[in-house]
């Protein structure tokens, strides 16, 4: 080998062979050819062989990365998938995205659908997106109780919440979305109602009976998750029995509804 890589926290050594990596891969024949992009050292002060360090990425990734540089093959399990595809994207390796994808789509599990589906709005891959999404409404009501569900951003969370077929109740996705709420609140240091303003625009309040609409008033008062004119707006439509002034798509039950009495009269096409 004529070049090293200090990996991870671990401080562990890769050695590998500029002419392969380079030839492989232009982001490392550009980090080979000048140094580490940010570096303080001129390009000549660094020696042929490096050290080059990669404090920020785990060993076991950087390794799957170069495993695919010198076989084009590569060796995934489901704790370093996300990660690879995330290099994949990183280094401009389209061929190991392909391999990611489709590893992530074949083990995809309750756990770990959020990342997968937040990874794939982050780096356009819309097959996965799709794929995510579709997995998501097969199991909605155990997914929004993941670790992975609090960590979605607004945008992959209203999303989700736009979908017709997710296999949950409207009351059990407000709570989960409050849930999350408050999740957001606390690691973004922000209200409530600031980092849920995107979300709870496609909550499908006047989908709930009045009894549950005036418990959700009560508990609303607390943290102001939902917007005042949200709440009257789901009112209006249970005393027009109409979904008037409402956009229609917040009227139409979702796949995993419970039938209330009122909802005849707010889709003409439910029975």
């Amino acid at each position: 080998s004529d070049v090293t890589f200090v990996v991870g926290q671990e401080q562990q050594k890769v050695f590998a062979h500029r002419c392969v990596l380079a030839c492989r891969c232009q982001a490392f024949q550009g980090m080979l050819s000048q140094g580490l992009v940010g570096s303080e050292d001129t390009p000549g002060s660094i020696t042929p062989q490096g050290p080059f360090i990669l404090g920020n990425v785990q060993p076991e990734v950087f390794l799957a990365v170069i495993e695919f540089l010198y076989t084009n093959s590569v060796t995934l399990n489901s704790h370093i998938a996300l990660e690879v595809l995330t290099s994949s994207v990183e280094y401009g390796l389209q061929d190991l995205c392909k391999l990611c994808v489709k590893f992530i789509k074949d083990t995809l599990s309750v756990e770990q659908v959020c990342e997968a589906l937040q990874a794939a709005v982050t780096y356009g891959q819309v097959d996965l997106q799709q794929h995510c999404l579709a997995f998501i409404e097969g199991c909605t009501a155990a997914v929004v109780r993941t670790q992975g569900f609090h960590e979605l951003s607004d945008v992959v969370l209203a999303r989700v919440l736009r979908s017709d077929r997710l296999a949950v109740d409207e009351l059990d996705l407000v709570q989960a979305v409050r849930e999350w709420a408050h999740v957001s609140s606390a690691v973004l240091e922000r209200p409530v109602p600031e980092v849920a303003a995107l979300p709870v625009q496609e909550l499908r309040l006047p989908l709930l009976a009045p009894n549950e609409l005036a418990t959700l008033e009560s508990h609303n008062q607390r943290d102001l998750l939902i917007p005042v004119e949200s709440i009257a707006a789901a009112w209006r439509a249970h005393a027009l029995r109409k979904g008037s002034g409402v956009p229609s798509h917040l009227c139409r039950p979702r796949r995993g509804t419970r039938p209330r009495d009122h909802h005849r009269h707010l889709d003409p096409h439910t029975k």
